[in-house]
């Protein structure tokens, strides 16, 4: 054991950065909770030290509304963010993993990624339905149009896509992925932190 003998005149002030971790953002479901727990994280991640916000997505899907939340929050990040999918990035998960920075969009070689249309549920009377499925159409074109831009495409690239396939669930190796820029590496990144320390005297 190293010790240092300090004079007691001398104040040390710690410093916080040097005792935390980097912050990884992580992603499984797509709920009210878990959208909530997200911008949290993000919002821990954003006022570290760290430049590069990890968000690692493993997930089945969920509730567009909380993926759009997440999308927002990622909009308003001002530090570089890197999408990681592993295991699988379907539904929601796909279109998350489209909001990475150009570069920093990575897929595990065996991840499923799953992409298909916006669901809707509705029941009720006529108009209620009638009601719905303009909402839910709304969507799609919003979520497919920001997945297109995100990837560098025309806006109605993903849209045509899904047309193209009779709006069935499209499934995608880690291959293709990249073939359509929804991520620019097959592998998962490491992250080194780097920790310097400053001894000042006043």
């Amino acid at each position: 054991m190293i010790r240092h003998n300090i004079d007691p005149n001398i104040k040390i002030r710690k410093c916080d950065d040097l005792y935390d971790s980097p912050t990884t953002v992580y992603v499984n479901k797509f709920t009210e909770e878990s959208s909530k727990k997200f911008c949290e994280d993000m919002d821990k991640a954003e006022i570290s030290p760290q430049s590069v916000i990890p968000i690692v997505i493993d997930s089945y899907g969920g509730q567009v509304y909380s993926l759009l939340a997440m999308m927002d929050r990622i909009s308003a990040c001002k530090k570089t963010v890197a999408t990681i999918a592993t295991g699988k990035a379907m539904s929601c998960g796909s279109v998350l993993l489209s909001c990475g920075s150009e570069g920093m969009r990575f897929i595990s070689p065996n991840a499923t990624v799953m992409i298909h249309d916006v669901s809707s549920w509705a029941v009720g009377k006529v108009e209620e339905v009638k009601t719905s499925a303009e909402e839910s159409e709304r969507l799609n074109k919003l979520i497919f149009e920001t997945m297109a831009k995100n990837c560098g495409h025309k806006s109605k690239y993903f849209l045509n896509l899904i047309h193209d396939k009779s709006h069935a669930d499209w499934f995608l190796t880690a291959e293709e992925t990249v073939k359509h820029n929804l991520a620019n590496h097959i592998r998962v990144p490491s992250f080194e932190v780097k920790v310097s320390l400053d001894i000042t005297y006043k």
